[in-house]
């Protein structure tokens, strides 16, 4: 970390984000590929029922009950992936060491090159569809923007849950057979001597 105070913000989100309680919803590489996979199908869904809600003709008020109830599922995977990276995303630079700002870096990198790809394969997609239609589909544009935009937005994160590694092993906790006599460690028998 850097030299920079934190504020009464940094230390309570630095403290949340750290918090291990939740740390069996992460604990493997699966999990949180999981959960990810969970948070990009719910995005979906919810982006998907936002294009039927903006391109139906009546007001299908069925769509708002379903994307609401869709929010609460979304926003527990969204803390699990911010768990899994310990809030690389959500902290603010100062409060982050090297290690951590480097992989910060690297993510945001691979986000955006994702995200780039996809805006040019919207464009693509948006241009040849006027082509064949003779005019720009207007209809389709607004939604395919948002969802765009919204990939843009939670890209870094899927990134970030899909890269996070294991925890380190703790310092303290012995391998199994490591245990000297009467569940002493080596080097506590030798002090004893």
């Amino acid at each position: 970390m850097t030299t920079t105070r934190l504020t009464r913000y940094d230390r309570t989100m630095l403290r949340l984000m750290n918090d291990r309680r939740g740390a069996a919803w992460y604990a493997t590489a699966a999990r949180r590929r999981l959960a990810v996979a969970t948070h990009v199908t719910l995005t979906l869904a919810i982006g998907g029922l936002m294009t039927h809600l903006f391109l139906a003709e009546d007001e299908p008020l069925w769509t708002i009950a379903v994307m609401a109830v869709l929010l609460l599922p979304w926003m527990v995977a969204t803390g699990v992936i911010n768990g899994a990276t310990r809030g690389l995303l959500e902290l603010r630079a100062h409060v982050l060491d090297e290690r951590q700002s480097a992989e910060r870096s690297r993510v945001l990198a691979r986000a955006h090159r994702v995200t780039t790809l996809l805006l040019a394969a919207a464009a693509v997609t948006l241009l040849i569809a006027g082509g064949v239609a003779g005019d720009a589909p207007t209809a389709y544009a607004a939604p395919l923007l948002i969802a765009v935009l919204v990939t843009h937005w939670v890209m870094p994160l899927w990134v970030a849950g899909w890269l996070a590694e294991d925890d380190p092993a703790d310092d303290d906790v012995l391998a199994d057979g490591a245990l000297g006599r009467q569940g002493r460690r080596p080097d506590q028998v030798a002090e004893r001597r």
